[in-house]
């Protein structure tokens, strides 16, 4: 292959030749003698209109300085995308590949806008956060016995967060809070959404039709019928895809943050900080140190440091889970359906890690 200096000479070469003046009109005589072929002065500026050769073409600047020529064909060498997480996906339209960075640019945004008061329990004058506790450890059980999607048990703990911030509930009326939110959060999630009867059936008739009815009526009202918020869900999910998760990682990181929806002190970390944590959680458990690569570190925006103290609580719940009075969330991953996992030894030495952070704070 020509090289460009070389290139360019017989390019500079070419175009002196063709800008010479052509006064002569004589006839030119081949030298094969037998016949004349005359080529006329239109021929030759023809011939010398013609393009140059693909290789001989000057496609970029020519530099005299070969130092200055090899720094910039170094900086057309581009960069390894190692970051990616999409390109696998890009002929599968369910994955949505050219709008994922906006559309979690765009959960980042609401997230910080719609997040739940950590210390709204407060202004509730008949319920504490116990109640909430056991609250939510039923409907992951009821969730679990009807089989419903993921998507729907981040939903109904949302929906029962946002309300109880902005109405008071006296605690007769608490579990029917919890049933409607799944209620509604089977209506936006469910392909197959179980009726208002099932609903009854399922609090032991503790409350009438009417009586559901007239929360989801005022549910709805009072969250002014804002369903579309980003859980812990959707960006767990992303985390999970860029620690390329196998269903070990991904089965543990699920029991971690299905702990974490039963603790009330947890809502002072967003949403995406919980998903994060719980990943970064998993990873340190199943391989027994420390890992967050740099493409988990891209994608959630979080570093170590940010996600060790919400992760050294979500290893304080694994390690009293399976002791505590309300271990409905262990009973359901110990179970063969879940692979066993809640029996996974707890990443002890992020606790440490933790302590000697604080420590050094």
């Amino acid at each position: 292959m020509l090289s460009r200096r070389f290139a360019a000479q017989v390019i500079s070469k070419q175009q002196s030749c063709t800008q010479e003046p052509k006064k002569s009109t004589s006839p030119i005589s081949n030298s094969n003698g037998s016949e004349n072929t005359v080529i006329t002065e239109d021929e030759l500026k023809s011939l010398a209109d013609q393009p140059a050769p693909m290789s001989l073409e000057q496609s970029e600047p020519i530099y005299s300085d070969p130092d200055q020529m090899e720094e910039v064909e170094m900086e057309d060498i581009s960069e390894v995308p190692m970051l990616d997480i999409d390109s696998s996906d890009m002929n599968n339209p369910l994955a949505a590949v050219e709008y994922i960075k906006d559309l979690h640019s765009y959960y980042r945004k609401v997230e910080s806008i719609s997040r739940v008061s950590p210390d709204y329990m407060a202004q509730q004058f008949d319920i504490n956060e116990k109640m909430r506790a056991i609250l939510i450890e039923w409907l992951i059980e009821v969730h679990d016995k009807l089989d419903l999607v993921q998507e729907t048990l981040f939903l109904t703990i949302n929906l029962i967060d946002r309300f109880l911030e902005k109405q008071t509930v006296i605690r007769k009326k608490l579990q029917l809070v919890g049933m409607v939110a799944l209620l509604l959060a089977c209506k936006y999630e469910e392909v197959s959404v179980p009726v208002v009867g099932d609903f009854v059936l399922l609090s032991d008739n503790a409350y009438s039709r009417k009586e559901v009815l007239e929360m989801e009526r005022l549910m709805l009202n009072t969250l002014q019928f804002n369903m579309s918020v980003p859980t812990a869900y959707v960006f767990i999910r992303r985390f999970l895809k860029a620690a390329e998760a196998d269903k070990k990682l991904e089965l543990l990181a699920f029991f971690l943050i299905e702990l974490s929806l039963m603790e009330y002190e947890m809502l002072k970390f967003p949403p995406s900080m919980q998903a994060a944590a719980a990943v970064y959680t998993a990873q340190c458990t199943v391989n027994g140190f420390k890992q967050w690569n740099r493409k988990c570190e891209w994608h959630s925006t979080y570093s170590e440091d940010q996600l060790l103290e919400c992760s050294s609580m979500m290893v304080a719940l694994h390690q009293k889970t399976a002791t505590a009075k309300r271990n409905g969330v262990h009973r359901k991953y110990c179970s063969s359906k879940y692979a066993y996992t809640a029996q996974c030894e707890p990443a002890h030495f992020l606790l440490e890690e933790q302590l000697q952070h604080q420590s050094h704070a």
